[in-house]
């Protein structure tokens, strides 16, 4: 085991900011960190990881980090919705325990997939720049040449959609109600495949930000614009979980935190906090920074059918990021069908 601490006393600030201040820390090495073991896990991690060695180059110089992936229950149950067996939570479960017990120093996560409410004694650290927010409409060989301006046109009457989420399945049923569901689960590559397969689905939706991160965006038909399908709150931004008694390590991981990143995410994460939904209530969250500096928000709850939709938009100050979510998301649960958030 070895230490370390920072040899310089300022990184590079992200997205443009002031310079933010690391005082030395000293720790045993490696510095574990915890990850799913898909694909685009690895990739984020990765991709975390570069960014904290570029920021801190004596890290780097140590080999100070080692990957730990992590099977959790989301990855291994995949012939049940999320929903029917305890919530996006459980891509993070097992993960978090890890973290809670010492055997990991903190876990990288798509920010999408972690809970609204922490665990006790796990905060979210650091947030990084955000990756286009899009969904991607990806469609197979049985439907027509796409049209940005009308993209669901391609699909066939009463065409099979494979999908696990509620939030894209209420927006495109909702769009399309002739269309059929069939919930499709796996990494990237795994749904793709049974896109192409004999019997599979007519088309499928993915995040963007997956896809160009698996340099994979060809295989994106149609780019959906927010307005057209909302996105999950949080989708494209990558985020860090640490526990929060473990000072050092949180100032270190603020030192690469995104701000722009972090303050939709807040509105956005505010907004889930407000409407409190389960994996069974469709949801949609997207906040984006305007160049006057002010923070529009647009929030979405609808039924898994297609058959009520609601969306809202606000506009408010980024210090005020998390309140903005919390007053939208109250917004539309007034005037929301109370058993959607049964």
């Amino acid at each position: 085991m070895s230490a370390v601490h920072p040899a310089q006393p300022y990184a590079n600030p992200p997205a443009g900011g002031a310079p933010h201040p690391i005082r030395p820390h000293f720790r045993s090495l490696p510095l574990r960190v915890g990850t799913r073991g898909s694909p685009l896990a690895l990739w984020q991690t990765r991709h975390f990881l570069s960014i904290i060695t570029r920021f801190c180059p004596v890290l780097r110089d140590a080999k100070a980090f080692e990957e730990h992936a992590i099977a959790t229950s989301g990855d291994r149950i995949q012939d049940r919705r999320l929903a029917d067996i305890g919530g996006k939570g459980l891509f993070a479960k097992e993960i978090h325990e890890a973290l809670l017990d010492g055997r990991i120093d903190f876990a990288v996560h798509s920010l999408k997939d972690l809970e609204t409410e922490l665990p006790p004694g796990i905060v979210l650290a650091c947030t990084l720049r955000r990756e286009d927010a899009r969904d991607a409409l990806i469609l197979g060989p049985r439907c027509a040449a796409p049209d940005a301006s009308d993209p669901f046109a391609a699909l066939p009457a009463g065409a099979v959609i494979g999908t696990a989420s509620v939030r894209r399945q209420a927006q495109i049923l909702h769009a399309r109600p002739d269309l059929r569901i069939e919930m499709i689960r796996g990494n990237v590559q795994t749904r793709l495949s049974k896109l192409m397969a004999e019997g599979g689905p007519a088309a499928t939706l993915l995040a963007l930000a997956g896809l160009r991160r698996l340099e994979m965006e060809d295989r994106a038909s149609v780019v959906l614009d927010p307005d057209a399908m909302v996105p999950a709150a949080g989708q494209g931004i990558v985020g860090v979980t640490v526990r929060a008694d473990d000072v050092e390590l949180h100032e270190l991981l603020s030192a690469i935190e995104d701000r722009e990143a972090a303050a939709v995410s807040q509105a956005e994460r505010g907004l889930l906090a407000a409407l409190d939904g389960s994996c069974r209530t469709p949801i949609g969250g997207h906040a984006r920074l305007l160049s006057d500096g002010r923070l529009h928000l647009t929030g979405l709850v609808a039924r898994a059918d297609g058959s009520f939709l609601l969306k809202r938009s606000a506009l408010g100050e980024v210090a005020q990021a998390a309140a903005l979510g919390r007053e939208l998301g109250e917004s539309l649960r007034r005037d929301s069908p109370a058993d959607l958030f049964a």
